[in-house]
């Protein structure tokens, strides 16, 4: 893949572009505090009654409503949650984008996520420039990574380009979030949309915590007491997964006791088996089709019936009562939050 940095990127291009960010989540309080921390014009546009709007007032953002910020800006940035998009297009934004087709105004619609585009739940005109540009962590530490002067690699691509200079302005857009600082990487809505999903679902998080949860009721049905069974199989997960962060597998085995190095050598092939392999390629091949798009934006549509459903059920699970007595004995984990809900 291609790599870009800060010197490959010309940030007078979004010089006198209004940038709209749609959404004041994680993601969207990130992009727009740096990139108005660079000197662009920014405002935060919000659906009516928006939760989100006091945050965005407080740290000092105009706010508009979702079809007034787009009218308004050159460049719309979409950031609102991935089911609520395609409604939101439909309702609030076609007619803005149409009308620039049909008036021949140059704007971009951009993305933080392939997600509707790639699967066509968004089908803009084909005058509109779209772009993405998706950073490789949550908001939070895209922010506090750049406010620490800073900054996460970006994944940009390029759908429709009939300006000529979707690219370079996807480049400025991310190195101006603090990217350039260190790396970004140029894919596409297809390849960035289908690993991510997987990645979500088969690893990072339904692989993790199901992992997690097997683990600590497996103990705790052997009669291990429940603080026992936590710290083992998931306050410590932590620690693992740092040390691989900062250097890869190798770098934790290299930092874990040479007991730990064997059973994790020689078991961890009995927990993922062929049988675990067999149901990544589903889910990937479920990702590919657009059937898990389709399923989750039904979903949405019928109000989050088994969402609501196994959300509720999974945060009664005993790992989750017993995690908040023994976090409440490790003051240090409130104090290094980078999540602040008032806030972000």
């Amino acid at each position: 893949m291609k790599v870009y940095y800060e010197q490959d990127a010309n940030l007078a291009l979004l010089k006198g572009k209004k940038i709209a960010i749609l959404g004041y989540g994680s993601q969207g309080h990130a992009h727009a505090q740096n990139l108005r921390d660079n000197g662009f014009d920014v405002v935060v546009g919000l659906r009516r009654g928006s939760g989100s709007q006091p945050k965005a007032e407080s740290a000092g953002f105009k706010v508009y409503d979702t079809t007034t910020a787009a009218e308004w800006a050159d460049i719309v940035m979409m950031l609102t949650p991935d089911e609520l998009q395609p409604e939101i297009y439909r309702q609030e934004l076609a007619s803005v984008f149409e009308t620039a087709a049909k008036e021949g105004k140059t704007k971009y619609l951009a993305f933080g996520h392939g997600f509707a585009i790639h699967f066509k739940k968004i089908v803009p005109p084909a005058e509109t420039n779209v772009f993405l540009v998706a950073p490789k962590s949550p908001g939070h530490l895209v922010r506090k990574e750049f406010a620490n002067g800073g900054g996460v690699p970006s994944l940009i691509a390029v759908q429709q380009d009939p300006a000529g200079n979707t690219k370079e302005i996807a480049l400025a857009y991310a190195t101006a979030l603090g990217s350039g600082r260190a790396g970004i990487l140029e894919t596409s809505f297809r390849e960035e949309v289908e690993t991510d999903l997987f990645g979500e679902q088969s690893v990072l998080c339904g692989g993790v915590t199901e992992l997690i949860r097997a683990g600590f009721e497996t103990l705790t049905e052997a009669g291990y007491a429940p603080e026992m069974a936590y710290f083992e199989c998931l306050h410590e997960m932590k620690l693992i997964v740092d040390l691989i962060y900062e250097g890869g597998i190798a770098n934790m085995r290299y930092s874990i006791s040479n007991t730990a190095e064997y059973g994790d050598m020689t078991r961890g092939k009995r927990i993922v088996t062929d049988q675990t392999r067999t149901a990544m390629k589903e889910i990937l091949a479920e990702i590919q089709s657009g059937s898990f798009a389709d399923e989750w934006i039904a979903e949405h549509n019928a109000g989050k019936p088994n969402f609501k459903r196994i959300a509720a059920e999974q945060a009664h699970h005993p790992i989750e009562e017993v995690g908040a007595k023994l976090r409440s004995m490790m003051p240090w984990i409130e104090r290094n939050r980078l999540v602040n809900k008032a806030k972000n």
